[in-house]
This record gives C-alpha cells, structure tokens and sequence, in this order.
C-alpha cells in the first residue's frame, strides 16, 4: 500500500510540475509578445498622442484611452457594444485608422478599466439614459482637452443605441454619426433573428439547439439567461467572420491578467436584466426621424443580430443634412472589427472630409 501512495504522490508531483512548467511557458510567451505588440504600436511621430487616463464622468472614474499619430487629425470616439465590449485591449485593430483620425476608446460604465475601479456595485446604475449622459461628458471632456470644437461619432451595436441618443440630444458635439451593427427596432430584430437561427439548426438537424430554441419561445425573452442561452445559439449559425472577430486580448500589450478578468466580468457578469431589456424593446424611430447631423451606416450584409434590412428600413426614414447608407456585402454584424482597414476606406473617403472642412 505505501508503494502505491509513493507512487501515486511521485505521479501528482511530476503533474503539477509539467502544469507548472506549461502555465510558465505560455505565460512567459504572453510577456514576449505583449513586449513585441508594444513596441508596434508605440505612436513615434512628432504631433503623436498616446494617452490613457481616468475621468471623472457621471460621477464616477472611467478610463479612455486616445491615441493617433497627427493631433491635428479628427477625433473619433468610439462606443463599444455590449454591454461590457470594451475595445481597449484591440487596438492593434485600430492602428490604420490613427494616421487619418485621434482614435479615443472609452470604456463605459461598468466595463473593463473602468469597473476596475468601481466594482460590481456599478451595475444598479447601468441604463440607457445614464450612460447616454456619461457618453456626452465624455465627448465635452475631449472637445476641451483636444482642442476641438466638436469630435466624429461612431457607434457599434448597444453603442450605436448610445450613439443616436447622444446625436440627437447634443448634436453640437459631433461632426457626424457613424453607425454599424446599428440597432433599429430590436423587437422585430430578435423576431428575425430567432427564425433565422431555428431555420438553420433545423437545416444542420441540430436537434440540441431546436429544442433549446423551442424550449425559450419566441422573443421577448424574459431573463437574462434565455437572452444569453439565445444568442450563444445564434452565434453557432453567424457568417464565419463574426465568428472570430477583432484581435486576441491575451496579448493585448499593457493589458493585464487583472484586465482580462474585468473585461469577462463586464461583458458576462456585470450587465443586469435591466439595461439589456432597455436594449432589446428599443425601437430608435420612437425618438423621431429627425438629425441635425450628418448620419452614415455601415452595415454588414451579414448581419443576424441587426438585419441589416431593419437598418435600411430605420435609415430611409431618417431626415439629416446628409446621410449614406453603406452595406459590406460579405460582412457581419462585427464588420468594424473583421474588416478594419475597408471600415477605415469608408470613414477616410465619406466621413473625415466633414471635420476637416
């Protein structure tokens, strides 16, 4: 019996030592690149920018990150979705985007830095209206500390329902609006959306997911747990773009394992049943038609969680002193984060000449 406690403890130590040896391995290959990826995206040019920072905003400390290579350029903020999708630990992403604009992430109320140093106790003061007004102290903070008379504006998924509430209350804030995976009427949406996805398992004969789809209804759904066992669902059957978009945060460099963990506290954790009913019930033409703005959509052809056909209906019925409808064809709902460099084409050529005028 000894021998085989000996041999036992003998086997346990050389498996926590190869684990260990693993856990060092990768976390030592992490450091490296995050050192290679810093030295990339380090800004080197003269008029360069390259700042993050806490702010005051409704309240509460929240981080934003500005960065560009010509402080001269337009500043574009913008609003990640979610709640929680913070795009800070992306900004490779970005890089092509920082020689023509100052490219400012904000990480909002209860997301990533920014519930660093809030906790979880932010999350009873999530909604809408609260973050649509955070938004706008975010866009004043940057007129006055970059020296602009007014910033681009660009809005992606629950951002761009942040997004056009911010164009339509300050519209002397913002050059324009740019909206991807714009959402319109989430009601009819998610009744898309939910077809779609039961179409398809039905067509793959996923019999897991139809009896789960079957088994949560039709939308409206009533918790945060059918929201979430939805759209994992729906997230099988998105074009296979959407299905690895943007950059790897594990590599992000200046990006801790402290900043990984908030990042999925945000996203998954953080957000309550409140803020993402607000979300899915909006329906934006509720808040009239009318922009004082320019508006641009880019919107993926692709797209199943804000048809791109619901984003056409809500655009044509919008009245602004201009507005451009753009579809990437053979793009999802998470064009901006799996084709950068076309996004920045279409923001350099139709919306950059507004802010340089």
């Amino acid at each position: 019996m000894r021998k085989v406690w000996k041999v036992l403890k003998v086997s346990f130590l050389c498996i926590a030592v190869l684990l260990l040896l693993f856990v060092g391995a990768g976390l030592g290959f992490r450091a490296h690149r995050q050192h290679v990826i810093a030295k990339a995206v380090a800004i080197q040019t003269p008029d360069g920018i390259d700042e993050g920072m806490y702010i005051k905003i409704g309240g509460i400390d929240q981080w934003i990150q500005i960065r560009g290579q010509d402080r001269n350029n337009p500043v574009i903020l913008c609003l990640h979705g979610g709640p929680g999708g913070s795009w800070v630990a992306q900004t490779t992403i970005f890089l092509p985007w920082e020689k023509d604009f100052t490219v400012v992430q904000w990480d909002q109320r209860g997301t990533g830095k920014t519930l660093e140093t809030t906790g979880r106790a932010i999350a009873h003061t999530m909604s809408v209206d609260r973050m649509t007004q955070d938004g706008i102290e975010v866009s004043e903070f940057l007129r006055n500390h970059l020296h602009k008379n007014k910033v681009i504006l660009l809005g992606f998924s629950w951002g761009s329902l942040l997004g056009i509430h911010m164009a339509k209350q300050r519209p002397e804030l913002f050059y324009a609006y740019v909206g991807t995976g714009q959402i319109s009427n989430m009601p009819k949406a998610q009744q898309v959306s939910y077809a779609y996805v039961l179409e398809k398992a039905r067509t793959a004969d996923d019999v897991r997911s139809v009896r789960l789809l079957e088994s949560l209804g039709p939308p409206p759904f009533d918790s945060l747990g059918k929201i979430g066992a939805f759209f994992r669902i729906l997230g099988k059957y998105e074009c296979e773009s959407d299905r690895n978009p943007g950059a790897s945060v594990l590599t992000a460099p200046h990006y801790s394992l402290w900043d990984i963990y908030d990042l999925i506290q945000g996203f998954a954790v953080v957000p309550t049943f409140g803020v993402y009913h607000e979300m899915l019930s909006a329906d934006l033409l509720s808040l009239g038609p009318s922009f004082r703005i320019p508006i641009f959509f880019f919107q993926g052809a692709l797209d199943e969680r804000t048809p791109a056909a619901l984003a056409r209906e809500y655009f044509d019925q919008l009245s602004a002193p201009h507005k451009e409808f753009v579809l990437f064809q053979y793009g999802g709902h998470f064009s901006v984060l799996s084709t950068p460099d076309k996004f920045r084409q279409e923001l350099v050529s139709r919306v950059r000449p507004l802010a340089v005028q």
